[in-house]
């Protein structure tokens, strides 16, 4: 049996299209092994949002080469996309696909396998209309499950490479989502995240067709699914009709991540970002008020092309006031073939480095206020895994809709169940929480068995 390694950098996309690559080489009767191992084929799935991305990529590529000489090297992704070249002069590799047409790697390898030829496979992506089809019927995560709704991006953000890597908007059928969505229902998927490269532009591209249609057919189509989950969503694409929908659904859960990179005016106008402030804090007034009680985490870039203390303090204070439950921060960084990477007034690094600590520190703050507002109440939580710092304590870790983490004591028949956890000491990361019980339709799972402990 031929075997096959996989190793993916960057994104949750990146991580849902290798599941689905798997799943070819799966229908093939390929075996799958560890990627430290010896292995007949490679697939390295590389990501390029950054030069480290580009870095790191090759040095994994280079790795797998030294692991076996013999193996079949094949690279796709991002890098693969935007740099073909770079890659094709790596000695040792012997395909190259970017990010379209995947189905066809099995392909290219038996025609490397006869003809010893390196390929490269990469079009153009930006002639890219049509979304390709690739299926992931179950996860190696066994809670949580991915489902890849749309791709490519046609925002071109100054500090951006996406849409140059990922090509244009193109989203998925709406009746292949659906049915998709019940198969991994189906496969015991209780949760939903729905994913892409721009999620919230899902529609864009598609006429008398959008994003809040899907949301309403997939709550109302797919029979037993409990959580739908928004991966990412921009401001502008939060409409009131969308808005509408979240408000009406009991499986849309509380939490929506909003990139907002910067709070400042002037530097979204320099990032060519498409929404001034005030709309994006009517937005979330909004959605507060359809939704009490939501989490609203965010991106944050720091230190971008020309950012001022005062712009900075913009941004800091926006967040504070706005009361976001957690942000992800990151210091510029320059992204070679991006108009912001050509920009004169880099930001010095040590100021960058100062300002990221400043608002980590607030995200912190932050996220504990959050998580106190919900100390002794009862939420669904669906343990993933036992609590790593404590193996073999009887203590499990699991998100509630709301994305609070919180370790309780539960058992492994209760993983990827939906059940119910009083929150007993709220925290960061971690909230304490104590089993109440199992929710009416998972009572196959013997309730007696579950210790209560606190």
């Amino acid at each position: 049996m031929p075997t096959v390694a996989f190793h993916t950098l960057g994104c949750k996309v990146n991580h849902y299209e290798t599941e689905a690559i798997w799943q070819l080489f799966k229908e093939s009767d390929y075996e799958r092994t560890e990627f430290e191992g010896t292995s007949d084929v490679y697939v390295i799935n590389t990501c390029t949002v950054t030069n480290t991305g580009d870095k790191k990529s090759r040095q994994v590529i280079r790795r797998a080469i030294r692991k076996n000489p013999d193996a079949v090297i094949c690279v796709t992704g991002c890098y693969a996309q935007t740099s073909p070249a770079e890659i094709m002069a790596i000695p040792g590799v012997d395909i190259v696909v970017g990010t379209q047409d995947r189905v066809k790697m099995l392909e290219y390898i038996e025609q490397f396998k006869k003809e010893r030829q390196p390929i490269n496979a990469v079009g153009n992506i930006m002639k890219a209309r049509v979304y390709e089809e690739l299926d992931v019927p179950a996860f190696t995560d066994r809670t949580r499950a991915s489902l890849k709704i749309q791709e490519g991006c046609n925002n071109f953000c100054t500090f951006c490479i996406i849409p140059w890597a990922r090509g244009l908007m193109r989203s998925r059928d709406p009746q292949e989502v659906i049915t998709q969505a019940q198969q991994l229902v189906d496969a015991g998927y209780k949760e939903i995240v729905l994913t892409g490269i721009h999620t919230g532009g899902y529609g864009e591209d598609m006429k008398d067709y959008n994003f809040a249609m899907l949301l309403r057919e997939l709550d109302a189509k797919v029979v037993g699914l409990k959580r739908i989950r928004i991966s990412s969503i921009e401001a502008s694409q939060i409409t009131d009709e969308v808005i509408e929908v979240l408000n009406n659904s009991d499986k849309i859960v509380r939490h929506l991540h909003i990139p907002i990179q910067s709070a400042s005016n002037t530097v979204l106008k320099r990032m060519r970002r498409k929404y001034t402030m005030e709309f994006f804090a009517d937005r979330l007034n909004r959605l507060k008020e359809a939704l009490p009680g939501l989490a609203i985490t965010s991106d944050v870039i720091v230190g971008f092309p020309g950012e001022t203390e005062e712009e900075f303090m913009e941004t800091y204070n926006f967040i504070k006031e706005h009361k976001f439950s957690e942000l992800h921060v990151f210091p510029y960084s320059k992204r070679t073939g991006t108009p912001a990477a050509r920009m004169t007034d880099q930001v010095d690094e040590e100021v960058k480095n100062e300002r990221v600590h400043r608002l980590i520190e607030l995200s912190n703050q932050l996220a504990k206020e959050y998580a106190s507002l919900f100390e002794d109440e009862v939420l669904e939580v669906i343990p993933e895994e036992q609590y790593k710092e404590e193996l073999n304590s009887g203590l499990y870790v699991g998100y509630t809709d709301n994305y609070l983490k919180v370790v309780f004591p539960a058992n492994e028949e209760m993983v990827g169940k939906l059940v119910k956890v009083k929150i007993t000491e709220a925290g960061y990361p971690y909230n304490k929480g104590q089993f109440v019980r199992v929710l009416v339709d998972e009572v196959s799972m013997k309730e007696e068995n579950v210790r209560l402990t606190s």
